[in-house]
């Protein structure tokens, strides 16, 4: 059974609603939830987590029913180490390796594919992972004001969230 790596981006855009990615990033991973498992790590756990006042709102958020939790392999690490440098020899601005480069990395050598809206991020690093992406959906990108949601306001779990993920 194929393992998914769900990038944050896709968790947040089901959780706050977004009325640009919500419909895309529901479909997609309940598209990967039927033929597979999908998987998160630590990293994704906490970005996702920003946005929630309470752990038990984040825990509700991520039904570990629904997504199995995954440790940040050494090999990862190690690998996101070296796409940081490669980064930063290219000119790279951050002092510290992205949170993408441990999610790419964590990916790349456990043999998942990667779930997220932005697969860019992620190929010139890691070409060996396969992404499942709004491109191959045909997903036509329309910016609605600015386009990006609050993180520090959660509209919390829809309707549609909720039958998604089996709660409630």
């Amino acid at each position: 059974m194929a393992r998914v790596l769900v990038d944050s981006s896709v968790i947040l855009d089901i959780v706050t609603d977004d009325p640009v990615w919500g419909e895309w990033s529901m479909d997609t991973l309940a598209r990967c939830a039927e033929t597979g498992t999908l998987v998160i790590n630590p990293i994704i756990y906490a970005e996702v987590s920003v946005g929630f006042t309470r752990i038990e709102e984040v825990e509700e958020a991520l039904p570990s029913d629904y997504f199995e939790r995954a440790a940040l392999p050494w090999e990862a690490a190690f690998l996101a180490g070296k796409c940081f440098l490669r980064y930063r020899r290219r000119g790279g601005r951050k002092h510290s390796p992205l949170p993408d480069f441990y999610i790419g990395a964590h990916a790349a050598v456990s043999g998942f594919s990667l779930a997220t809206r932005d697969p860019r991020r992620y190929r010139g690093y890691f070409p060996t992972v396969g992404c499942c992406h709004p491109d191959d959906a045909g997903h036509r990108r329309e910016r609605v004001n600015s386009g990006r949601h609050s993180l520090l306001r959660p509209r919390g779990l829809t309707t549609n969230t909720c039958s998604l993920f089996g709660t409630r």
